[in-house]
């Protein structure tokens, strides 16, 4: 069962997705999107849910430090009533709060040049907020098993 991970940006969606079993996120593509033209967006997204074989999506949902929602989290919550309401499928709203600044620091130890952190900064705090789901899920099945 493959779960996909979305980092949902005002002009770029960051895509990840998990292994066939649930335990690891690796990172797809940052998908570049114009507001009007949502449709272009959603078609890819479509191919990627398809050829990934995907279950469920998980949308990172922006907070601020103290946990209260973020301006950015209306239009992920939107974004995520869309994509369940087109692809059918399980959609979690999953707390990002951090991942960007992870996903930059990651980068930057990786000595990837501004410009190219720039590309791929969405599909990599997408997969940080997969793995965190992924994780939480993993611990909560263990703890399950124990009872």
């Amino acid at each position: 069962m493959r779960i996909m991970g979305l980092d949902f940006g005002s002009v770029t969606v960051g895509v990840a997705v998990s292994d066939p079993l649930g335990l690891t996120a690796q990172g797809i593509e940052t998908v570049h999107y114009v507001q009007h033209k949502k449709n272009l967006l959603f078609d890819r997204l479509g191919e990627l849910i398809h050829q990934y074989e995907v279950e469920s999506l998980v949308v990172g949902l922006p907070r601020d430090l103290i946990g209260t929602e973020s301006q950015r989290a209306e239009a992920s919550r939107g974004f995520a009533k869309s994509m369940k309401k087109k692809f059918h499928l399980p959609v979690m709203l999953w707390d990002e709060r951090l991942t960007t600044v992870a996903a930059e620091r990651i980068l930057i130890d990786a000595d990837l040049s501004r410009k190219k952190r720039k590309k791929v900064i969405d599909k990599e705090a997408a997969v940080l907020i997969l793995q965190s789901y992924l994780d939480k899920k993993g611990l909560e099945q263990k703890s399950d098993e124990r009872a």
